[in-house]
């Protein structure tokens, strides 16, 4: 018996053996985890939506759309929080998180311990590299979360390449995560672009050499001039609306062209407002790609890039400017440019980009008004201190709200707790008072959001904005049409409205099908969207849900 189990034994190892010699290998591709060479972030300020179709028939193939045409469009992309505004929607989108968690509550918040402004990437641990400006005292150290950047940096054992640029501080800084090789912005005091000793102590000679090529200077000196004859920019008012545009200094009036190369007299920072801002940003996308190899790497290295001078802008001259449209068609030709650039270093399909926005912008009120749809600008100075007044009145102390940055009451703690006041009379004061303002639609105590008589919607975007340390105690929610204190021309978001909240979404190249979405998606789904792309682990706070139409 034990030689006949022996034989089947010895004839059984004889089976395998033979098979695993006539067994064929596993193919490369089956061997290795299929990852593109790079992923290419692009968030372009203050888009709104409707910017990839009002423009549409004026956009080249290469730009805009070639993104529509290859790659992938969700339409119905909203921001789901409220303020909408810069750093929190550049967080948004890395961290697939929210205020309430991520705690990029605003651009700057009030510390409610102290009553302190934060800035939201200010540092005071660290100094410039490249300058000696305050602007270079900057760093992620605010950002409570990771983000989909620095996922893939654990996830390869940092091995992938991770660097942020824009024009604004926070766009290049928040979307690089903490884990981040570099972030890069525009110093408008020396016209450079500079970092901060959180990632190095010394600039590489790659950003000396293009820093040395005064690119600022170089696209200032060329003048703004319109890229097509004005008659033809029929989407937008006409050139001239100073009642709806704002005019750059020593100026007669805002219209094209203007001659940069007589006004800008060394103030390199006057770049951030022309088309000219985003073409040198992706001027420097393509020499951070040549000066750290980017997309070389044996694993996946991200590039995070900010376009900013749309929001600047947008600010200065409204969505129904010339100007605005102007912008636009001369990003279109700098994206085909760029695509272009990337399909030559690294060969069309292998890199993946997504574009979206981290907010959009409402019309100029009084544009509105002129065709009869409701608007305003919320004048909140005298507001309040008209409040102040009421609770001094009552309270006997003075300046008891600080003010009503992000669309919030922000109390004066300190004061509050050294009298012993009762927060639960103050706030029942100041919602009463603000209740009775014509401009307010409502006015929500933020510890009690989901007893608010109001749309489940805002209720769920009041929550996701607040964070208990760094947002106010009460939550302002102004009518349709109407934003705080801007001033009468340009524009500005931060609510919770489309105009602000409705932004692009188009995913193009290495693993995005082509085709679209209708149903509703969320600026939170970004990141797991790239994390499951990547077979990496979402952020660490992320609440979003993968697009999987998006990916093959």
């Amino acid at each position: 018996m034990k030689n006949k189990i022996l034989l089947i034994l010895a004839l059984a190892g004889a089976t395998l053996s033979s098979s695993a010699q006539t067994k064929k290998p596993l193919p490369v591709s089956a061997q290795t985890l299929a990852r593109p060479k790079l992923v290419v972030g692009l968030v372009v300020d203050q888009m709104r939506w409707d910017y990839l179709y009002r423009f549409y028939d004026r956009y080249q193939a290469g730009g805009f759309k070639r993104m529509l045409n290859e790659g992938f469009t969700c339409e119905n992309t909203l921001v789901p929080y409220i303020p909408t505004v810069t750093a929190a929607g550049h967080t948004c989108v890395y961290t697939g998180s929210v205020p309430a968690i991520h705690g990029i509550a605003g651009n700057d918040w009030t510390i409610q311990a102290t009553g302190k402004s934060m800035y939201c990437t200010d540092d005071s641990t660290v100094v410039g590299v490249g300058s000696t400006s305050a602007a270079g005292k900057m760093s992620p150290r605010n950002l409570l979360a990771s983000t989909v950047t620095d996922e893939l940096r654990l996830a390869t054992n940092f091995r992938s390449k991770v660097i942020g640029i824009a024009l604004k501080d926070r766009g290049g800084i928040l979307p690089g995560g903490h884990a981040a090789n570099a972030a890069y912005w525009f110093d408008d005091a020396t016209g450079n672009w500079i970092t901060s000793t959180y990632y190095m102590t010394d600039l590489p000679a790659w950003v000396k050499t293009f820093n040395a090529s005064k690119p600022a200077e170089k696209y200032l000196k060329q003048d703004w001039n319109a890229l097509y004859p004005i008659n033809t920019y029929v989407q937008s008012a006409p050139d001239n609306s100073p009642k709806y545009e704002g005019k750059f200094a020593g100026t007669d009036a805002p219209t094209l062209p203007v001659k940069t190369s007589a006004l800008y007299n060394g103030r390199m920072g006057m770049i951030r407002s022309t088309p000219y801002g985003n073409t040198m940003t992706l001027d420097l996308a393509k020499a951070t790609i040549e000066g750290e190899a980017l997309g070389k790497n044996v694993v996946t290295d991200f590039l995070a890039v900010s376009l900013s001078s749309t929001d600047y802008v947008g600010h200065q001259f409204g969505p129904n400017s010339v100007e605005v449209e102007d912008t636009y068609l001369r990003l279109d030709n700098d994206l085909a440019a760029f695509f272009t650039y990337l399909d030559g270093k690294l060969g069309k399909g292998n890199y993946s980009v997504f574009l979206t926005a981290d907010h959009a912008a409402a019309h100029n009120p009084q544009f509105l008004i002129d065709h009869n749809i409701p608007a305003g600008v919320w004048n909140d100075s005298p507001v309040r201190t008209a409040l102040n007044k009421l609770l001094e009145d009552k309270y006997k102390v003075k300046n008891l709200v600080l003010n009503f940055g992000n669309y919030q009451v922000n109390f004066n703690n300190a004061a509050i707790k050294k009298e012993n006041l009762s927060n639960e009379g103050l706030k029942a004061d100041c919602i009463d008072f603000l209740q009775k303002q014509p401009e307010i639609a409502y006015v929500v105590d933020m510890q009690r959001i989901q007893s608010a008589s109001m749309p489940d919607e805002l209720r769920t975007r009041i929550t996701n904005g607040y964070n208990a340390e760094r947002s106010g105690a009460i939550q302002i929610i102004l009518k349709p049409g109407w934003y705080s204190g801007h001033g009468a021309t340009g524009t500005t978001h931060g609510t919770w409205n489309p105009y602000d909240a409705h932004i692009p979404l188009v995913f193009m190249g290495w693993g995005i099908k082509h085709g679209s979405l209708t149903r509703e998606t969320h600026m939170t789904d970004i990141a797991a969207t790239v994390a499951q792309l990547l077979h990496i682990q979402a952020p660490n706070g992320n609440i979003g849900t993968a697009i999987g139409e998006v990916l093959k």
